[in-house]
């Protein structure tokens, strides 16, 4: 009887580790499936800005909702993970960032919608004068930097979470760039003030997704070292990665 409880034993922490393996997979696609959607949500928002275009950024502004039930839906997922679980080591680590990441997820969202509303009062005020190329290349610059960093989240890939903090940096110098620029143009025509300010609020979105993006590469150093590296700088950043320790 003993050797064969041993056997039954074994099977059951068997089956049972390999439930929690799909658990893993499960809330790993979700967080995935919920960054599809917010990738989306930033593309159709650029569109309806550059091109004027209002049914577009209603669309956006309404699938809102999908992003927000997509967190909760992952949250509670996370939550039984924990309790039923209990996970231990790195299994903990990654639960807890799915946590963080699906909130820079929600808020990516947020931005994303306040730029539709944007596009919404630009086509009624009129298009602004200036600053649309400067939201059609930082636009694509943080949407790309989306898509990178939930590709080194799916590959646990440290090196390419480092580009993406690289280039926030940049993200952030040209947006503070773009900003002088569009405040002079502004003293230097005040009927403008009003239309180029709108164009001012979604380059400022644009900025905040970079910031999101950049915490979610974040987190993945914090699931490959063990070290949380926010707040650190990049140097130290570097070298932490380079350490391979």
């Amino acid at each position: 009887d003993q050797p064969r409880d041993g056997v039954a034993l074994h099977v059951l922490r068997h089956v049972e580790a390999h439930q929690f393996d799909a658990e893993l997979e499960g809330i790993k696609s979700h967080v995935l499936a919920m960054g599809g959607l917010v990738e989306r949500q930033i593309e159709d928002a650029l569109i309806a800005i550059i091109d004027a275009d209002s049914q577009r950024a209603d669309e956006v502004i309404a699938r809102e909702k999908q992003v927000n039930g997509l967190e909760l839906s992952v949250d509670d997922e996370a939550t039984r993970i924990l309790v039923r679980r209990q996970p231990a080591a790195s299994d903990l680590r990654l639960v807890l960032v799915i946590t963080k990441a699906v909130r820079d997820l929600e808020r990516i969202g947020d931005e994303a919608k306040k730029i539709a509303k944007l596009a919404i009062k630009l086509t009624e005020e009129g298009p602004a004068p200036r600053g649309y190329f400067e939201v059609r290349h930082i636009g694509a610059a943080v949407r790309e930097m989306l898509h990178d960093t939930l590709d080194a989240f799916t590959r646990l890939d440290v090196d390419a979470a480092l580009e993406v903090v690289r280039r926030d940096k940049s993200v952030d110098q040209e947006y503070r760039s773009a900003t002088r620029e569009l405040v002079t143009y502004m003293m230097e025509d005040p009927r403008s003030i009003s239309r180029v300010m709108n164009i001012m609020w979604a380059l400022r979105s644009l900025e905040r997704i970079g910031d999101h993006s950049r915490n979610i590469a974040e987190y993945v150093f914090y699931l490959v070292k063990g070290k949380d590296l926010r707040h650190v700088g990049l140097e130290n950043i570097e070298s932490t990665v380079k350490s391979r320790t």
